[in-house]
């Protein structure tokens, strides 16, 4: 197995690397690594997702590209904005000290924000094709000047209907450029793609290895999202000896749900690729301990953690893929052990949680959250179990003496209520929990509508959503996800509304006023 060190990688990169806990590079990293680092040509890499893609491309990118450029010097291209974000947050805890500026840019995020990032320059981008397409036509993004241009799962661009997008795209860059294109399956239009605007390549494969997971029981829960906090502290509490990794998709995600854990009073802490090295090292061995029994971390942050028999893994956010999915899960149930690994969806992602079993292979089973009384019931028996045990240590006598002297003057079962209330004083009080609320998924899924009017036209949300309630009597509740941009809008709804919707515009024409229709793939 090669190191990271024999791939010519600089000695600022290595020390990020062992500072974030990588121990030896994939297979790959092997290959890419040191094909960009030393060679000239263009690369198809040819890996499953969750092989370590974007440290493959991202590392020797980062060393090549120099500071204080006041061009944007590298796009990377992804299929979806979960992975946009998640690609530069990696990109950015791998970058070390580097002046380097990495900004995700996707839609359903403020325009406002990225155009004043933007202007203030920007060395990486890493956004979807279609804000990137808004930004070249409104001229806010130029790209004639990029060293790099990355297209990140490909074959999930085509999938996803961007290959007309992504054609546009690269048309736009200038040829002074090395394109990288990594893909796990290589389908015609990705191989015409590499065949029309790539120069000389090199194709780097990597044999895809079986998915597996280990003797863990898998289950997920309906939640809604806000409901999702209180059904974590359900798990957690309902649980004898809970010890486990809770893993969110964001860094803001990762502090919020820690810090509203540490609140509770719950011993947890959060992991994040902000967090300093030697924050990270005390957090680590607290956990390892077991002073710690809860740790909220990113996909990213958790990467090269050595722990051992985890009672739990917690999916507080669906994972992107199923390898993100098996590698999450595959951290409970070592060494021969059971574990559990459990994931929270809301109604809108039972789609991507099926694609995420059928890519595992795998059963994920459907449970109900613990009731209240049943968590209450668990406390009380873990409350005199624990009792017992210090019973059994057998007490110190300045205790026995105050046992005797307190036996004096009351009853026992009125002294031991006492003192369990004095111990306990807030363990068994119903009121810590609230009710969820029942999120009942619509396994027939939902659809994407595309309207023919805009901000341009004059069209508001509420003025679309008060259109829809009066041309087919849907509530306002079934309405989600109004996007109105200049001259189009989007609206989703329940797969048997928008029929209900659709059908009421057939016999009409399109271009006489507000139209809808479904929306095509990828242009959402």
């Amino acid at each position: 197995m090669e190191s990271f060190e024999s791939l010519g990688l600089s000695e600022i990169t290595l020390k990020v690397l062992k500072e974030k806990g990588y121990e030896e590079p994939t297979p790959i990293q092997q290959k890419t690594i040191p094909a960009i680092l030393k060679g000239n040509k263009d690369i198809i890499g040819q890996a499953q997702t969750g092989t370590g893609k974007t440290a493959a491309f991202g590392l020797p990118v980062l060393e090549r590209l120099p500071e204080k450029s006041k061009n944007v010097q590298a796009l990377i291209l992804t299929p979806t904005r979960e992975l946009a974000i998640q690609v530069a947050e990696e990109l950015n805890s791998l970058k070390g000290k580097k002046r380097l500026s990495i900004v995700p840019i996707y839609g359903r995020q403020s325009m406002e924000l990225q155009l004043r990032s933007l202007k203030k320059g920007i060395d990486i981008v890493v956004g979807t094709p279609g804000r990137i397409l808004d930004h070249l036509k409104r001229g806010t993004l130029k790209l004639d000047k990029i060293s790099y241009l990355v297209l990140d799962e490909a074959d999930e661009m085509l999938n996803m209907g961007f290959i007309d997008d992504v054609r546009e795209i690269i048309e736009s860059t200038g040829n002074e450029k090395r394109t990288l294109l990594f893909s796990a399956t290589m389908p015609f239009e990705i191989l015409q793609i590499a065949k029309n605007y790539m120069h000389e390549y090199d194709v780097l494969k990597v044999n895809n290895g079986q998915l597996t997971v280990s003797q863990t029981d898998q289950i997920y829960f309906e939640v809604f999202e806000a409901d999702k906090f209180e059904a974590l502290c359900r798990i957690i509490d309902i649980e004898k000896d809970f010890y486990g990794l809770v893993f969110c998709r964001t860094k803001i995600d990762v502090d919020t749900v820690a810090n509203h854990l540490i609140e509770r009073g719950y011993d947890a802490d959060a992991l994040h690729g902000d967090i300093s090295q030697s924050l990270r090292e005390k957090i680590l061995a607290k956990f390892k301990k077991r002073q710690l029994n809860i740790l909220v971390a990113t996909d990213v942050a958790a990467r090269g953690l050595d722990i051992h028999n985890l009672s739990h893994v917690i999916n507080y956010s669906l994972p992107q893929d199923p390898e993100s999915y098996v590698h999450r899960i595959g951290r409970t149930g070592r060494a021969g052990k059971g574990g559990n690994a459990i994931t929270f969806i809301t109604p809108e992602e039972y789609r991507k949680l099926q694609f995420i079993q059928r890519g595992a292979k795998t059963d994920i089973r459907r449970e109900k959250l613990p009731k209240i009384e049943d968590i209450i019931r668990s406390k009380k028996l873990k409350i005199i179990d624990h009792i017992n045990e210090i019973v059994n240590l057998n007490a110190q006598s300045c205790y026995l003496e105050m046992s005797k002297e307190l036996m004096e003057h009351n009853k026992p079962e009125d002294l031991i209520s006492a003192l369990l209330q004095y111990s306990f004083p807030d363990e068994l009080n119903e009121k810590r929990y609230v009710e969820i609320g029942d999120a009942v998924v619509d396994k027939k899924g939902k659809t994407r509508l595309f309207v023919t009017q805009g901000k341009l036209d004059g069209l508001t949300p509420r003025k679309l959503v008060n259109y829809i309630k009066e041309k087919s009597n849907i509530t306002a509740e079934k309405i989600r996800d109004v996007q109105i941009l200049d001259k189009y809008s989007f609206v989703t709804l329940p797969f048997r509304e928008a029929e209900i919707l659709l059908t009421s515009f057939k016999r009409r024409k399109k271009g006489s006023g507000l139209f809808i229709t479904k929306a095509k793939k990828g242009r959402t």
